[in-house]
């Protein structure tokens, strides 16, 4: 299994509009992507415009596949001017009979 992770910092003006966006997005990826597994959105408790995902791929080509979707091209171009930082990191699951199907 492959995993992303990304923490963004909205910009205060953009909180709002921006978690709307990410949950749908989330979403969409688990209804559209069969090879996405999980997708979760966490908002930080101490900074309200930081957020951070958490998505899980069957492959590294299912995750480009996603980055390749026209909901992700859509939902990129749409938040990345409220957007202030932006960090992805990719990871092998090392035990993939822990993820619950």
């Amino acid at each position: 299994m492959y995993v992303v992770t990304v923490t963004f910092e909205a910009y205060a003006a953009h909180i709002d509009a921006f978690r709307d966006a990410v949950l749908a997005q989330a979403r969409t990826s688990l209804d559209r992507e069969p090879e996405c597994r999980r997708f979760d959105v966490c908002l930080a408790a101490d900074h309200p415009g930081r957020v951070f995902l958490y998505e899980l791929y069957d492959t590294p080509a299912a995750f480009q596949a996603h980055l390749k979707s026209d909901h992700f091209k859509s939902f990129n171009a749409t938040v990345t001017p409220w957007v202030r930082n932006k960090h992805v990191d990719t990871w092998n699951l090392s035990d993939p009979a822990s993820v619950r199907k």
